[in-house]
């Protein structure tokens, strides 16, 4: 992992135009390619700033990438942290956060096309960019207060139902890139939401106990 050099500037103060750039080059580079393949180089001339720039506010190849990711990445986190915030009901709230995830690399297909090829995950699954701990702390905490009042089952924990919900979400948009995105990505989300909610509310776990005791 990159040592972080305390002397760096910070990425913050770049000029919003030579950040869009070189993000833009990093895109382009890395949805392309193998990390291993991206050189420095190839990022500096196509984001027209100096090999010093780059070293200069990222330190390395790795926390260009992350930086990158987290810019991009924290467009959707606000996307669905407004709407688990929301008023709506459990089942709406997460029906929006869905569909809003399918939305977000429907239209960014490249980014998603880094995280599944470019990216080391043991490494990336130590930095922010990964956890994205305002997020997760948002989403945990809809997760729990839903389990304390009956919404969702609860002979599994809020990480298992986090693991439902972003597994098949996670799933749906790598596949969806390796089937050459011949449909819209949320052409069926409405659908797919459906078996997740059955497979992490109460009220569907309970369905199968309830014909069972009919029966006999």
């Amino acid at each position: 992992m990159d040592q972080v050099d305390p002397r760096l500037l910070s990425i913050a103060d770049m000029d919003d135009k030579t950040r869009e750039r070189i993000e833009a080059a990093v895109l382009a580079l890395f949805s392309e390619q193998e990390y291993h393949r991206v050189k420095l180089i190839d990022v500096a001339t196509m984001g027209r700033v100096s090999l010093q720039t780059i070293y200069k506010y990222y330190g390395g190849k790795e926390t260009l990438l992350f930086s990158s990711l987290d810019s991009w990445l924290s467009e959707l986190a606000k996307r669905m942290i407004d709407h688990l915030s929301g008023i709506e009901n459990y089942k709406d709230r997460l029906r929006k956060v869905f569909w809003v995830m399918l939305d977000y690399f429907e239209h960014n297909p490249r980014v998603a096309q880094i995280i599944m090829s470019s990216v080391y995950l043991n490494t990336w699954r130590r930095d922010d960019t990964f956890r994205q701990p305002e997020l997760m702390s948002i989403f945990m905490k809809v997760l729990g207060e839903g389990r304390e009042q009956g919404v969702f089952r609860e002979d599994v924990d809020e990480k298992d139902l986090l693991d439902i919900f972003l597994g098949v979400a996670t799933r749906k948009i790598s596949m969806w890139l390796v089937r050459g995105q011949s449909e819209p990505l949320t052409e069926k989300a409405p659908v797919l939401f459906d078996m997740i909610w059955a497979a992490m509310s109460r009220e569907s776990s309970s369905e199968p106990q309830a014909i069972r005791a009919k029966a006999s």
